[in-house]
């Protein structure tokens, strides 16, 4: 194992795009889970319990994190309860100054839990959800366990931590929306995040099953607009497009090492959660080198800042300072280069993949949807864990 720069060991390289320093990191302390969403955004390889970085590493990170600006920490997964640390995390954390954020699937989440995570300093929690309905949200995520996250929500709320609800969005949730929005907003969420699925990763596997169709997708984004516009300032509602159906790409992560950095159980770190997917990318591990160098020196983090790799059209297009070229893994997965122009732009050369992967879905109508809906859960295909995975919550 090479040893471990400071950043005051190097100079920086010559040429590099000057950056802030990033805002966010997303600490992914571990991906053992409870569950087995089909749209998983972990790597369709897992890191096992035996590879995690150990307390003592995070805590490093952390103050690393910190020295370097880093003012927001959110403790992911997987799920991050099954970190028997994690208060231990949560309150370095507290000391360094970071607002703290945990993302969650509730299982496992008891009132006492969370009191603790709260008195250590903890400032929100956000929840996952699949589905208004039970049945259906439990078949969506591989196992029971909707009546824990409302238990769970109980249990934030009598906290007096903020409760945000992040629900991904597909085929077969989306006829759901106005159920969803309600539901949410009677479990006392002051934040609804409803995101249209992105895919890469183990999403890929389930394209056919959850990419809905053109019409599916406008009308619950209407319901959105509608419901948004009643409830007003009860319920923050975000509204993160479908990429797909867009003719424009968003600027992914406010760009590639931009903004925030995601770190891997095993201590890699990412520009975003996703980036792993790219194959033909090597990152760098908080096991061999400094946090600082990895953000502005390492050739991954560099690799897609600034406008210079970009190809034609985005090099000359004035939306570059916009997207700055979109989102990468999503070129990488729908074309095999990472550099190509995101498809989803509608002057990108390789737009007709995008067309001919929703060309089905997009004349589907909404009944042929519920059709879909009513499947077996066999029309999902699930992750199967390792048995060496060790999933026993605390």
């Amino acid at each position: 194992m090479p040893d471990r720069e400071t950043p005051d060991e190097r100079n920086s390289a010559a040429g590099l795009v000057e950056v802030p320093a990033p805002y966010a990191l997303v600490a992914e302390v571990t991906h053992r889970c409870p569950l087995r969403c089909p749209y998983c955004s972990n790597p369709l390889e897992l890191i096992r319990r035996g590879q995690e970085l150990c307390t003592d590493e995070w805590l490093r990170v952390l103050s690393e994190a910190r020295s370097l600006g880093v003012v927001q920490v959110s403790f992911s997964g997987g799920e991050p309860l099954m970190r028997e640390d994690l208060e231990i995390l949560v309150s370095r954390a507290r000391e360094l100054d970071f607002y703290t954020n945990l993302i969650t699937s509730g299982v496992g989440l008891t009132q006492e839990r969370i009191g603790s995570l709260a008195s250590r300093g903890l400032d929100s929690v956000q929840l996952s959800l699949q589905a208004a309905d039970p049945t259906l949200a439990d078949r969506i995520a591989g196992r029971k366990s909707y009546e824990e996250k409302r238990q769970a929500a109980e249990f934030i709320k009598a906290a007096d931590l903020p409760l945000n609800i992040n629900v991904v969005l597909h085929r077969q949730n989306l006829d759901e929306i106005e159920r969803i929005i309600d539901l949410c907003l009677s479990w006392g969420a002051e934040r609804l995040e409803l995101a249209n699925t992105q895919y890469y990763g183990w999403a890929v596997a389930n394209r056919a099953s959850l990419l809905p169709s053109r019409r599916q997708l406008l009308t619950a984004e209407a319901i959105c607009k509608r419901k948004r516009a009643v409830i007003g300032e009860r319920m923050e509602i975000i509204w993160v497009v479908a990429d797909y159906y867009e003719r424009m790409p968003k600027p992914c992560m406010g760009g590639w090492g931009r903004v925030q950095l995601t770190i891997t159980p095993n201590g890699y770190v990412l520009p975003c959660p996703a980036a792993t997917t790219i194959a033909s990318l090597e990152f760098e591990t908080v096991r061999a080198h400094h946090l600082s160098w990895i953000w502005s020196e390492s050739p991954s983090f560099n690799c897609f800042r600034g406008y210079d790799w970009m190809e034609e059209p985005c090099r000359s297009c004035d939306r570059r300072f916009e997207d700055f070229g979109g989102c990468r893994c999503q070129a990488f997965a729908l074309t095999g280069e990472a550099a190509r122009p995101d498809p989803v732009c509608q002057w990108a050369p390789d737009r007709s993949l995008i067309e001919r992967v929703i060309s089905s879905s997009s004349e589907m109508s909404i009944n042929s949807s519920e059709q879909e809906r009513a499947k077996p859960a066999s029309a999902l295909s699930y992750r199967k864990y390792p048995e060496t995975l060790d999933l026993n919550l605390r």
